[in-house]
């Protein structure tokens, strides 16, 4: 006698993680998701970021010759002989000055413009986009067009001749170059600090600034008694990431002047450049990257510190 029947289909299998997935409620899930989502950057951060600079302070402490199979421990000694290197110590003193210089006059133009935007009523978006251009343009391509206009014959030195003035030197000059680069930094930047300053000026409500018109306050006093502290965290944010772009200072040196003439653009990351892919030495480079990061971080403490208590008192 046959006998027909239905043969029972085997259960399938689960994947152990899909299973445990699948065991979790929403909320568990939900937070698998952040640490998930936040875990991917912060290893690229680690792997990009943190183990260069580890492996930095790694090669500065050795003789790091890149056609050299040997890497001697020397300790100090290439710290000790960047700090006796004249040239190194003109860097840093080039480098300072385009902190102490183009920092301040960075966040004043930029607050400039912000303020005179944020009473445009027509056109706002296109004077908008005017301004913030050359901060998405090309670093490499601003700065060669600046040279080519600087030049001995360029158009500005012609202009200045058809105007009956003498010629500048501009950056063929050891005592004008560097204030031109930071003149194009500056300029180059000032799309990205009005920006900033855009977004604060219009989280300030105006309720303060007609109260203290009813009270008699002068336009003068508005801005400096409401304006500029409820700025402050702004300021804060735009303070510090002038200081570290100043303080890296480079494509526009190298692309203007090359660090020219008798190294009185030079800055340090442009040193660095040079030990590290002309004289092939890692060491000294490496040595110098970490004296830099050093400054960056303490510089950037202290701004933390001064702007933002200054923030809380107020």
């Amino acid at each position: 006698m046959r006998t027909t029947g239905v043969i029972p289909s085997r259960p399938k299998r689960r994947l152990w993680f899909g299973s445990g997935i699948g065991r979790l409620n929403y909320r568990h899930k939900q937070r698998l998701f952040i640490y998930g989502g936040l875990l991917i950057p912060l290893l690229y951060f680690v792997v990009i970021r943190i183990l260069p600079i580890l492996y930095s302070f790694n090669v500065s402490f050795r003789e790091w010759g890149m056609l050299s199979p040997d890497k001697p421990f020397v300790g100090f000694d290439n710290y000790a002989t960047l700090l006796s290197d004249s040239l190194f110590l003109k860097s840093l003193v080039n480098t300072g000055i385009y902190v102490v210089v183009g920092v301040p006059a960075q966040l004043i133009a930029g607050l400039i413009v912000a303020l005179l935007l944020q009473q445009v009523v027509k056109l706002r978006g296109l004077f908008r986009t005017a301004y913030f251009i050359p901060y998405v343009t090309s670093v490499v391509a601003v700065s060669w067009i600046f040279r080519w206009l600087l030049m001995k014959n360029g158009i500005v030195n012609t202009l200045f001749i058809e105007l009956g003035l003498g010629p500048q030197s501009f950056l063929y000059s050891p005592s004008q170059a560097i204030f031109w680069i930071i003149a194009v930094m500056v300029w180059q930047n000032i799309g990205f600090q009005m920006l900033i300053f855009l977004a604060g000026l219009q989280n300030i409500p105006k309720l303060y600034y007609e109260a203290a018109a009813i009270d008699g306050a002068t336009g003068w006093q508005r801005f400096v008694h409401i304006t500029i502290p409820l700025l402050n965290p702004v300021m804060l944010l735009s303070v510090v990431m002038a200081s570290i772009g100043f303080l890296q200072s480079f494509t526009q040196v190298l692309n203007m002047t090359g660090g020219g003439p008798l190294d009185s653009t030079i800055s340090v990351v442009l040193h660095i450049y040079n030990l590290a892919f002309k004289s092939f030495d890692m060491g000294l480079a490496s040595a110098a990257t970490v004296i830099l990061f050093v400054i960056i971080f303490m510089l950037t403490l202290v701004q933390l510190k001064v702007l933002g208590s200054r923030f809380q008192q107020e």
